[in-house]
């Protein structure tokens, strides 16, 4: 008896192989695309066009992390480029930059770097904060609160994720 001609499975394992190999394909083309973009050039603040803002700052990574502080650059230029550095001395902890195209965050404490093209990623806040005290507003769960004082706060309502601070004038 032959097999019905409305199987929903091709019945030869080798068709299975190839779809299981082309996902693996598709699957490490993506991990390593996002790992073969070159870091962006380090930000050098002493460059004209860089307004550089410094103060102190709380981090709290998830709603039941513990509250980190510290000392914060934020650096903004009229091209687009952003820079913001997180501090616990002498460690700097968490290094971002945006420009108008491109991405890149670092973990120091962890050894870890994410770059991308395009807009950076909701889920970073770091990336977004320089952008929020110019006037954007924040990406998906995200709010942004600025007081008249210099203080500002960055909240992920979903994660818990928080940013806080104050910028010197």
């Amino acid at each position: 008896m032959s097999a019905p001609l409305s199987s929903p499975r091709p019945a030869n394992p080798r068709w299975l192989n190839f779809l299981d190999m082309a996902n693996l394909f598709i699957l490490l083309v993506l991990a390593v695309s996002c790992r073969s973009l070159s870091p962006l050039p380090p930000a050098n603040l002493g460059e004209t066009g860089w307004t550089v803002r410094h103060g102190q700052a709380v981090w709290k990574s998830a709603a039941d992390a513990p509250e980190i502080a510290g000392e914060i650059v934020v650096a903004t230029r009229a091209d687009g480029r952003t820079f913001t550095q997180f501090t616990k001395s002498p460690l700097p902890f968490v290094v971002a930059q945006t420009t108008t195209n491109g991405w890149q965050i670092e973990f120091a404490a962890e050894n870890r770097r994410w770059a991308g093209r395009g807009s950076p990623p909701a889920r970073l806040g770091w990336l977004h904060l320089a952008r929020c005290l110019s006037g954007i507003n924040p990406p998906g769960n995200w709010s942004f609160r600025k007081g008249d004082d210099g203080t500002w706060r960055l909240e992920n309502s979903k994660t818990g994720e928080m940013l806080e601070g104050y910028l010197a004038p």
